[in-house]
Parts: structure tokens; sequence; C-alpha cells
């Protein structure tokens, strides 16, 4: 999956009541006007109101206590939902709430110190995973907290990695990367019929696990491309890890590699809204973006009897923000014909919860392969 088109952090410098510091952030969160010092004596209803009204609290107290107080805010600021009288309008007051949530959330801070180092009482070292999202630090900063977390938990899953079964192995996620944690679309790349295939282009390669599954299905050399450099390396360390090194070529491109290919290959994101974060773009592409510019290039970058492969949910068709009709009218106008597809109902933790807004989109959601063949090369395929 394609990511963000900038993934370095954003240096600035923030005034706090402890002086100035440095701002950094991955996850293009931007630095309050106003932060004020908090500790454990501060009471959630007391931060919820601050960071409503955009000021941030950098704490200087214990650092579970720094998450419970994350934790009650982020109740309070879920009390307020509200759905609309349509899919689509559902979705749309989703996004909106969940932009605002993720604002306010990001207005709890702490403070950094050379070297990485978090000095809260009981806090965990976090040294390696913010080196590894962050780079060298030799000057204080302050993050997010909700940043913090997040790359905390992107260091374990880079230590422990995500088993994909249709691999038999472990996939390793780095710190903005979208994780595999979903394998029907990987499933299905792992069983459609492929053509033969000495070439293949993965294009959105993310940590590089299509690519893997295509070199393991036999495909002799695969150039997996990504426009996010996070991706590009995070695919690199996979690659070497499933000892694909020789025959998997990871490249930092904006879609296609020149050349052309047997098979290409490319799981755009799926919905066509705005991101509001860096691992948002894996899902989010405004405007369908991605999925037009790769049906568009396709057949400038297939070998005559070759096939590419769009790997799409229509969850976008159910929360009424695509229709098959236009998708089908895309395929068509980029001179491409459907030789064949295949399904997968996926199954994940949000489709079986009744509370979330957009359960019931959720819960009949399809994912499909489609395989695609320019018209007029009238190659038998099976």
């Amino acid at each position: 999956m394609n990511l963000s088109r900038s993934s370095a952090a954003r240096p600035q410098h923030v005034v706090s009541e402890s002086g100035v510091l440095r701002w950094l952030s991955a996850n293009g969160s931007h630095p309050p006007a106003r932060i004020v010092d908090a500790d454990d004596r501060m009471p959630a209803s007391e931060a919820y109101r601050l960071v409503s009204r955009g000021t941030g609290l950098l704490w200087h107290g214990d650092f579970h206590n720094a998450r419970q107080l994350l934790s009650a805010v982020s109740r309070r600021l879920h009390r307020n939902r509200r759905t609309g009288s349509s899919a689509a309008e559902s979705f749309r007051l989703h996004r909106q709430q969940q932009a605002r949530r993720a604002r306010a959330l990001a207005l709890v801070l702490v403070r950094l110190d050379p070297g990485h180092a978090l000095n809260l009482r009981g806090a965990p070292q976090v040294r390696t995973a913010c080196q590894e999202a962050y780079g060298p630090a030799d000057t204080p900063y302050v993050v997010p907290l909700r940043e913090l977390l997040g790359v905390i938990g992107a260091g374990e899953w880079r230590r422990k990695g995500v088993p994909v079964p249709a691999l038999g192995a472990r996939i390793h996620p780095h710190y903005g990367v979208f994780a595999p944690t979903r394998s029907e679309y990987v499933d299905l790349v792992a069983e459609s019929p492929m053509p033969p295939a000495e070439l293949a282009f993965d294009i959105g390669t993310g940590t590089g696990v299509l690519a893997a599954v295509l070199a393991r299905r036999g495909v002799e050399r695969v150039v997996a491309t990504d426009i996010s450099a996070r991706a590009v390396r995070c695919a690199e360390d996979n690659v070497g890890r499933l000892g694909l090194a020789g025959r998997i070529e990871p490249l930092q491109a904006d879609l296609f590699p020149p050349g052309r290919a047997e098979l290409v290959v490319c799981n755009p994101p799926w919905l066509p809204a705005k991101p509001h974060s860096m691992l948002d773009h894996a899902v989010y592409d405004p405007g369908s973006r991605m999925l037009l510019e790769f049906l568009a290039g396709v057949p400038e970058h297939l070998q005559p009897g070759g096939e590419a492969w769009l790997i799409l949910s229509d969850l976008a068709e159910r929360l009424g923000l695509r229709t098959r009709a236009d998708l089908l009218t895309a395929i068509s106008g980029s001179g491409l014909r459907v030789v064949g597809r295949s399904e997968a109902r996926p199954s994940h933790p949000k489709a079986e919860d009744p509370t979330d807004p957009l359960h019931a989109a959720r819960a009949a959601e399809v994912t499909t392969l489609w395989r695609l063949a320019p018209v007029g090369d009238d190659t038998t395929r099976t």
C-alpha cells in the first residue's frame, strides 16, 4: 500500500512554561500555539477542557498516569459521536470526528532528552524505537504522547513481526508503514491464477509482503516500488530477512518503474478521502488519484500477454463514495478489460463491532482481485 509523499519528521520549536523546546512529529502533528505544564495533580476534566481549546499539556508526572489521562480524555471525546442519515453522511461525520479527536489527543505532550531518553517516573526504555522512527536526537524535543505510544508499539511489531500465513513467515513493519494484519488481500495474491511471469511490478509495496508472495510463487524478479522512503527501507529489511534480496528490488518511485512486466500488481488505498496522518495514506486516496493513475498507466507497462492485478475493497462503494460503475468505467477508459476476478470477505474486529458507526458497510465488505488485460490483447488466459 502506498504511503505518504513525505515521511520525514517536521522539526519546529514550541514555547512552554519550561522554556523553548524542539517540536518533533513524524506523523504530521502541528505544534500548539500555547503549552502549559501538567502533572499527576491535573484532573481529566481540566485536561479535556484545555486540549479542547487547543492548549498543549507538557507532562511532568508519572508515565502510567499520563497514559491514563490520555485514555480519560479520549473517552470524553467519544461521548459526542454522531451518525448521519446515509452511509456517506455517517462516513463524513466519522472522519470529521476522527480528525478532531486526533488533534486534541496530540496535545498531551512529553519531553525526550538527547539520545531519546524519556525521563518520567515509570517510563519504559524507548531509545531503540525512537531511533528507528526519528533517527538521531542530539537535543531535547517534545512529541505527542499518543504518537510516542505508536512509536513504541511499532517498535514491538518491528521486533516481533506479523505472521503472514501465505508466506509461512513473518513480516516486520517499520513505523509509519502499514502492517499486513488483514490477510485477505495477501491470500488473494497467493491463490489467484497467475500468468507465466519472469518480471513483476508491485506498485505501492509498503512492507514488501506482496512482492515476497509473488517471488515465492515463482516470479524470478520483482521490482517493488513505493513513494515513501520509509516503506522502501522497510521492504528492503523484509526482503533481506526472507532471503529474497537477489530477486526483489525495492525502489522509491511514484507508481511505475521503467520498462514493462508480465505482471503488474497494485493494492491502492481503498477510500477516496483525505488522509489525516502518515498511516492514513495507506487507506485514504484523495480523488482516487493512485487508483486512476495506476489504471491509466498499466497498458504502457505490461508485456503482451501480461496481466494487471488490482486488489480493491468495495468499502468505498458501500459507503457511497464510489460506485461500481465508476470503477468499471475507469477500467475500460484506460483501455483495459476484466479477464477474471477473485473475491474474499475480510475478517477484522470492526466488522464485528455493532457500535462502530460504519458497521453495516464493514460487515458487508468484499475485497476483490481484478485480473485486467489491455483491450485487443486476446492471449488465452486460464
